[in-house]
């Protein structure tokens, strides 16, 4: 599509309902990251899933989701947001059927790996629209902080119901939930989203697509495998050699899959860069917490969801703040650390009012913080044609970090989390894990002031164009 040419959105009077729709969807999305973590001890006494097994159940939706995104959001540049957005809708809710039919572990990971795909086809697509219909500004910063809302109201939504229906189900009903939930979202697209332009041009970079979906899978396999052979040792160098390979491959492509206009954008280096590391944080937490309360302190699926609530309230209402302020990045992850380190002291006969609701609340307070300028600067200053590539690659840092930060955290637990463990080896182990996020909080921290300083320094008395000012 050219660029001066419009992308398309829905008329002033639906513009809300638009918006309501595009973070439905990501709504979905999010809720699947979260919705089975709750659920994970129940899926281990009744499939006779160990810990690697459990650490694949979550990483197959998040790796296929984080290695497909780029793909999903060139695919929806290339063919159109809406013709994308229901594709993706359609193969989400096709593996979230598969994965509500009790099977066994190798048909589960299949199943969420199937979901993981549909998921990365259609959050860039929404996202791209949901950027059409809000230009630069005020608007577009609201905009995204509902989309982080919507983020947060998944990982709410996703730790009650996973505890809900759980106890009152099982644990397959947490993914049949979500099949029925994507119906009204389908039908609403006709009515909602126009049809897309026809004027579009450019192809799939397939050799570039493949090798990045490789490279990632073999290197979280390997970073998350504990067996110390030889073979599975060369697993993690063989990802290393693709994502090289990969460069050499975007270079000689005639139409990259991330085209070179995007890394030469600074704010979309740094937001890349930046998110990679909280993805780690957000999903390692939302991984380690329920665990820890179901394993260590004894509480059901249920309780563990209720008690998460605060987390997930305090991650929203953050969320929507960070969308009409500045300056939140920085203050929103030194938040987070403090509340994972406060979180790692918890006790083996904690309460929930004394030792959880208030760390809790923290991490809330600093992922919210965090996410939205991080999303934010991660699509500042994209021409119109990229918006959905730059949208996917955003999303897939944050995937791949959480899937690849996950499977070193759990690394981290292992050692005295394994299955005959009692609640004081499985507790150090936990919160081995929590310290270590909490470390990469604060190195994230770090990285995100020395950006921001160097980038007033370089900016210093020459004002930015409309569109390109980076958020902080």
């Amino acid at each position: 599509m050219p660029a001066s040419a419009p992308l398309p959105y829905a008329p002033a009077r639906r513009a809300g309902a638009a918006l309501a729709l595009f973070t439905a969807a990501q709504f979905l999305v999010v809720l699947n990251t979260s919705v089975v973590n709750v659920a994970l001890p129940v899926v281990e006494r009744d499939l006779g899933t160990g810990q690697t097994g459990l650490t694949w159940v979550v990483n197959a939706y998040l790796l296929a989701f984080g290695a497909l995104l780029p793909v999903g959001g060139r695919l929806a540049d290339l063919f159109g947001r809406r013709r994308v957005f229901v594709a993706g809708l359609v193969v989400f809710t096709a593996g979230s059927l598969a994965a509500g039919t009790p099977s066994g572990t190798g048909a589960l990971i299949a199943a969420r790996a199937v979901q993981g795909a549909g998921a990365a086809v259609l959050s860039p697509a929404a996202l791209a629209l949901l950027l059409a219909q809000s230009p630069p500004g005020p608007a577009r910063g609201r905009a995204l902080g509902l989309w982080g809302a919507a983020s947060a109201a998944g990982g709410a939504a996703g730790v009650l119901l996973g505890g809900v229906l759980t106890d009152a189900l099982g644990w397959w009903s947490v993914f049949a939930l979500s099949a029925v939930a994507a119906v009204p979202v389908l039908l609403s697209v006709p009515s909602l989203v126009p049809r897309d332009a026809r004027d579009r041009t450019g192809s799939l970079d397939l050799p570039g697509a493949l090798a990045m979906t490789a490279g990632l899978l073999l290197l979280v396999y390997g970073f998350g495998s504990r067996d110390g052979s030889v073979v599975r040792d060369l697993v993690p160098a063989a990802g290393v050699f693709l994502l090289l390979t990969l460069v050499s491959i975007e270079r000689r492509a005639e139409d990259p899959l991330v085209p070179p206009v995007l890394l030469r954008n600074r704010s979309v280096v740094a937001g890349n860069l930046l998110m990679l590391p909280l993805g780690t944080v957000w999903i390692g937490t939302f991984f380690f917490l329920p665990l820890y309360q179901q394993k260590v302190l004894g509480y059901g699926p249920l309780t563990a969801g209720l008690t998460q609530l605060p987390l997930a309230g305090a991650l929203m209402a953050a969320s929507v703040l960070a969308g009409r302020l500045r300056g939140t990045l920085v203050p929103g992850l030194v938040v987070l650390a403090a509340g994972l380190f406060w979180l790692a002291r918890l006790p083996l006969d904690g309460a929930f009012l004394t030792d959880l609701l208030g760390p809790t609340v923290l991490i809330g307070v600093g992922l919210g913080l965090a996410f939205v300028p991080l999303t934010s600067l991660g699509v500042t200053g994209v021409d119109a044609r990229y918006t959905g590539v730059a949208g996917g690659l955003v999303n897939t840092t944050r995937q791949a970090g959480g899937a690849l930060g996950l499977a070193v955290l759990s690394s981290l637990a292992s050692p005295a989390a394994g299955p005959a463990a009692g609640e004081a080896a499985l507790a150090h182990g936990y919160r081995r894990a929590l310290v270590g996020a909490a470390l990469i909080a604060v190195l994230t921290a770090i990285g995100a002031a020395v950006h921001q300083k160097t980038g007033a320094r370089k900016t210093t008395g020459a004002p930015q164009g409309a569109g390109e000012t980076e958020p902080s």
